[in-house]
């Protein structure tokens, strides 16, 4: 994943065309966007495991509307309340962009409490994983 995150933003242009080029909500795209939430271990820290719906697969990477990440990331919230940290919403907001681009269909998106709080670009380079490499479950 961290190889397409670093590629120059205009092949991320290229992909998804300019940011008004596609409907807010695409055909199929409605919510639940989140079918479940999981707490795991991993290497004794804390994960989040977030498993999307189809439809929030659909919706993630597609829609330039933030709109539909927020009411994904409240879906979040509502099932894991403990999630409620700006370093974990950053990082669901990166998987939301990019995860079903760089790895479709991956199991889960997982989130970490221990990861440090990073500016945008350092979230996309390190593949949505900063501060340490990506768990695997």
């Amino acid at each position: 994943m961290k190889a397409l995150l670093t590629a120059p933003t205009v092949v991320l242009v290229a992909l998804w065309g300019s940011p008004g080029a596609a409907p807010a909500d695409p055909a199929g795209t409605s919510p639940p966007f989140v079918d479940h939430t999981e707490w795991a271990r991993w290497h004794g820290r804390s994960s989040l495991r977030v498993f999307p719906t189809p439809s929030g697969r659909l919706a993630a990477g597609r829609s330039s509307d933030p709109a539909l990440a927020d009411e994904a990331w409240a879906e979040v919230l509502a099932l894991s309340p403990d999630a409620d940290t700006p370093g974990m919403r950053a990082q669901f907001i990166c998987h939301w962009q990019f995860a079903e681009v760089a790895e479709p269909g991956k199991a889960s998106w997982n989130l970490e409490p221990w990861r440090p709080v990073v500016d945008d670009a350092e979230m996309a380079a390190s593949g949505c994983n900063p501060g340490g490499p990506e768990e695997r479950f």
